[in-house]
């Protein structure tokens, strides 16, 4: 939601707003002379623009079938038309079947017109006179995860196609929905149907009533799919597992929430502020940090922590619009505390299985950006036990049939319940390798009814597991490359063993690091020095180098611990850090910031994590991941690493 302030300018330079500003410049009646003279762009794609301007302005008037069979033929959607028509999309998709405007179903033609195509690919258009397939009787409908983004990936791809697979093991026709050729759940041969299509209810809901569906599936797509279930099934259509409204308790922020304080179990306190007050009165009342969610965000910002009351008074001023129609959800910040998740499987309110993960880095990194451990080495065991119990409670207040991931905060013991998400969760695929039971194979059977009598043991200590996330930061000029609470890592990859230390180290390894000399840049913020020090000093004995600047390079030398120093870049003084990366003389960088974290590109701890991304070299940025990767590299660096049979260990054999 962006204001366009000129037009013209908009129009004149290329930036992706532009298309939406031609729009407008047609919508409000410009020229396309006028938009060539100050585009350059040709006629063709710019009268293109104006005609979908033009009937855009026809749909404000009376809404005619001809005029609402050309706008589906323009591409407009019931929303869309809706919008323009001051209305329901659900009166627009009424209006739509009372006048008989249905898509019709075409099977993509693989052959290039060279022979009659006969394939499960399919896709819905308004220009077509008549289906080229019959619908299928009794099929089961799984909605996939859409394109590919942060957030929403490859892992949910696998839950898809496991469970299109176990549904069709069990003599069940099988269609997918999804709109990415990049999948391997869009293979031809992975379901009876395919449909190519964007994931939006009115097309999920084209093709539910084309088809003689048995049950639409809502739980392996992430939270794309799962923001369908409520809406469908107000609609009629038959979900798979989970009741949509129990979906929606767990999702729904307040409910959820009521639900908890009925069950008695803790949740980090929070408010729906519509008011600057509201907030400043819960600052007053819980303390900083907070962690700050705007339903309404400007110039790209999101979920931030913040730790002070200048950075919030900034963050409010220049970042979100806080009203009445635009409420802030504004959460107590827990620091110093450990994450942890339980991923399962339940049935009838019961759980059948459930795992239980530990994060490596502390709560305020997005859980698909830590380093997931499974199963946890870290916990008490009161803990674990206390995490159960509470997932057994909110499993059965919400009747769960189906997956469910929940994610809670642990400090001192204490647990602070942080979401129930009803759905798979991107932990699915690395939890069901691990324990060695497929958590989607047992999903199917939940939601095909099957009575499930088997005990799962997830907590026998077979194998260590530990999934590492894969950053992109060298493909985005300008970022900071910090994991925070709002998501960033494009991939993850995992490693198993029988010693966490070991197994994270070459996990660490595997998403691409390398360490070319032991040499290390060390640029802490003062509450980690001391803590480190001892690792330092291990690693010193064992010839690895150290580079620091100031205060740090003191605490080193007063401790026995040789440092080649450096100035900071910002002193242009040589020899500098700057020049010390570029030239690369140190094999992995340390850059720990202080708590009260605000990324500003002008200061040196910016520069230099953008510096050792730009230069390929190794950078943690974490304390608790630091720590572990210190006492890995004092254990394992240059060491050979122990090659596990992956099938051995899960029958609980162990040879080196």
């Amino acid at each position: 939601i962006w204001p366009i302030q000129d037009l013209r300018r908009e129009i004149e330079f290329a930036t992706d707003r532009r298309i939406f500003a031609l729009y407008k410049w047609f919508y409000e009646g410009g020229s396309c002379v006028e938009a060539h003279q100050l585009s350059r762009i040709d006629y063709w794609f710019l009268q293109q623009i104006e005609q979908i301007a033009q009937i855009a302005l026809q749909l404000k008037q009376q809404l005619t079938p001809s005029l609402l069979l050309l706008a589906k033929q323009f591409g407009f959607s019931d929303k869309t038309i809706a919008g323009l028509q001051n209305t329901l999309e659900h009166s627009v998709r009424q209006l739509r079947q009372q006048y008989k405007i249905y898509p019709v179903i075409k099977q993509i033609d693989t052959l290039a017109g060279e022979f009659a195509a006969q394939t499960n690919y399919l896709y819905t258009t308004y220009h077509g006179k008549f289906h080229d397939i019959q619908p299928a009787q009794d099929i089961y409908v799984i909605i996939g995860s859409g394109p590919y983004s942060i957030g929403s990936s490859v892992e949910f791809d696998w839950c898809t196609v496991n469970l299109a697979r176990q549904l069709r093991a069990n003599g069940k026709s099988v269609v997918i929905i999804n709109s990415n050729p990049e999948t391997v759940s869009t293979d031809y041969d992975e379901s009876d149907r395919l449909y190519f299509e964007p994931l939006t209810l009115e097309r999920v809901c084209d093709i539910l009533d084309f088809e003689n569906i048995k049950g639409v599936c809502v739980s392996v797509g992430g939270q794309i799919a799962n923001n369908l279930a409520l809406p469908l099934h107000k609609l009629g259509y038959s979900i798979l597992g989970t009741s949509p409204l129990n979906i929606d308790k767990a999702e729904n922020r307040a409910k959820f929430s009521s639900m908890l304080n009925l069950l008695g179990i803790d949740q980090p306190r929070w408010i729906s502020a519509t008011t600057n007050e509201e907030i400043q009165q819960f600052i007053s009342e819980v303390g900083l940090p907070v962690l700050i969610r705007p339903s309404y965000v400007l110039s790209g910002a999101a979920m931030k922590v913040v730790a002070d009351q200048s950075t919030l008074n900034s963050y409010l001023k220049e970042a979100v619009l806080v009203s009445n129609d635009h409420p802030v959800v504004i959460s107590q910040f827990i620091t110093n505390a450990k994450e942890l998740e339980v991923d399962g499987i339940a049935q009838d309110g019961k759980i059948i299985i459930d795992a239980i993960s530990e994060h490596i880095e502390n709560a305020g990194v997005h859980s698909g950006d830590a380093t997931l451990v499974f199963p946890p080495e870290r916990l008490y065991l009161k803990t674990v036990n206390r995490a159960r119990e509470i997932a057994r409670k909110i499993v059965k207040a919400l009747n769960i049939s189906g997956p469910f991931n929940m994610q809670f905060i642990a400090k001192n013991n204490e647990l602070k319940v942080i979401e129930c998400n009803v759905r798979a969760s991107r932990s699915f695929p690395f939890i069901s390798k691990v324990t060695g039971h497929n958590l989607v194979a047992i999903m199917a059977k939940v939601f095909l009814g099957q009575v499930i009598n088997e005990t799962f043991y997830t907590l026998d200590g077979r194998m260590m597991g530990i999934k590492s996330p894969v950053f992109s930061y060298n493909r985005f000029k300008g970022s900071d490359p910090v994991a925070q609470v709002e998501m960033s890592s494009t991939g993850e990859v995992a490693c198993i063993g029988k010693d966490i230390l070991e197994t994270f180290y070459m996990s660490w390894l595997a998403v691409g690091q390398k360490i070319d000399k032991p040499v290390i840049l060390l640029s802490l913020d003062d509450r980690f020095k001391q803590k480190l020090l001892p690792l330092v000093k291990q690693l010193s004995e064992q010839d690895w180098q150290f580079v620091a600047t100031g205060s740090t390079h003191d605490l080193l030398v007063n401790n026995g611990i040789q440092s080649k120093f450096v100035f900071k870049i910002s002193e242009q003084v040589e020899p500098n850090i700057q020049q010390s990366i570029i030239n690369k003389q140190v094999g992995l960088i340390i850059n720990l910031p202080p708590e009260a974290f605000n990324s500003d590109e002008n200061s040196d701890g910016f520069k230099i994590r953008r510096l050792a991304i730009d230069y390929h070299i190794p950078l943690v940025t974490n304390f608790q991941l630091c720590e572990m990767l210190l006492e890995a590299l004092v254990n394992f660096y240059n060491k050979p690493h122990h090659i596990y049979s992956y099938r051995q260990l899960l029958a609980g054999e162990h040879h080196d």
